[in-house]
């Protein structure tokens, strides 16, 4: 059975399909913050589409594309110029500024007819924010796919923005572990360098996720090394995506070569105790449970006292100093 698209107007009552359902239940429940984003969209049967000035409109916050290019946007301005707004935009009314608008989705629609001074065709939705973001997730799912990387930048801004985990989830139809691996990615690789690599929509999570190890032990300034590169005149961003990945390769190699080795530290029976390795970001001390099992057991237990017992005698010593 087809899946019925949430954007597109429910027939009218007395329609074959209304006839044909009966009574089935509701897709949705209705409680909670999907009940608002049903009762919306409903409202579509009354295509109750408003005739609203651009610069009523912001365009402030989460966003789940990266920016346009000015061809992009230009491409649908000629378009819309020629032909109309064909799809209308969302926005919603701002309690605290009467007569003045925020978009909901559409920023694209919204950029190119600013561009020609034409005012735009807008769906107008009392939401909270709640509602909001998940009216822009769903809305997605009817256009071209986000790139995995704009779904990690926007998933991490509404983190930011204090949206609870449920809404996010919903809002980009991803589970736990995926929100967890958009995170750490969106958050380890600087935006500065994602906006400057672009959508990447041939970039997948798994190669994303590897640059983002390749970056954080490169211990490398990423914004100066990519500004370097001069990727304005890569004319795709997964070619873009592809250059930086081998930039920060090559960082990577040049300082795992340069990393001194490990310290062994062994007993006087000739057994190996410990492996030390030093890193500009940690002192590590591995122990070690094939040589010495019940040695390596004692300190697991007694780590906390002799640590402590350590430092004050290096504190001692430094006073004695």
């Amino acid at each position: 059975m087809a899946r019925r698209n949430l954007f597109q107007p429910p027939p009218p009552p007395d329609s074959t399909e209304d006839a044909a359902t009966g009574d089935l239940k509701p897709r949705f429940p209705n409680t909670g913050a999907m009940s608002g984003v049903k009762s919306t969209l409903k409202d579509l049967s009354s295509n109750a589409v408003r005739e609203i000035p651009v610069d009523l409109i912001e365009e402030d916050g989460p966003k789940d594309r990266l920016s346009f290019s000015d061809a992009d946007v230009a491409s649908l301005a000629a378009s819309i110029k020629e032909h109309g707004q064909q799809v209308p935009i969302m926005v919603r009314p701002l309690a605290d500024k009467p007569g003045r608008y925020k978009i909901v989705y559409g920023r694209r629609r919204l950029r190119a007819l600013q561009s020609i001074g034409m005012s735009a065709r807008a769906l107008v939705r009392t939401l909270s924010d709640e509602q909001a973001i998940l009216a822009q997730g769903q809305e997605n799912s009817h256009r071209l796919d986000p790139s995995f990387i704009e779904k990690a930048l926007f998933a991490a801004q509404l983190s930011d923005n204090g949206y609870d985990q449920p809404v996010i989830l919903d809002a980009l139809a991803i589970d736990k572990p995926m929100l967890s691996r958009m995170t750490k990615v969106a958050r380890t690789i600087p935006e500065a360098v994602i906006q400057m690599i672009g959508s990447a929509h041939g970039v997948g999570r798994r190669r994303w996720e590897d640059l983002a190890d390749m970056a954080k032990g490169s211990n490398a300034d990423l914004i100066r090394v990519v500004s370097d590169l001069g990727l304005d005149k890569t004319p795709t961003s997964d070619d873009r995506f592809a250059r930086v990945s081998d930039a920060i390769s090559r960082i990577g190699k040049a300082v795992g070569a340069t990393k001194p080795a490990a310290h062994m530290i062994v007993s006087s029976d000739g057994k190996t105790l410990a492996e030390v390795k030093d890193s500009p970001r940690a002192l590590t001390v591995k122990m070690s449970k094939v040589d010495t099992p019940e040695f390596a057991q004692w300190m697991r237990d007694n780590a906390e006292v002799e640590l402590k017992r350590l430092y004050e005698a290096w504190k001692s010593d430094q006073q004695s100093d």
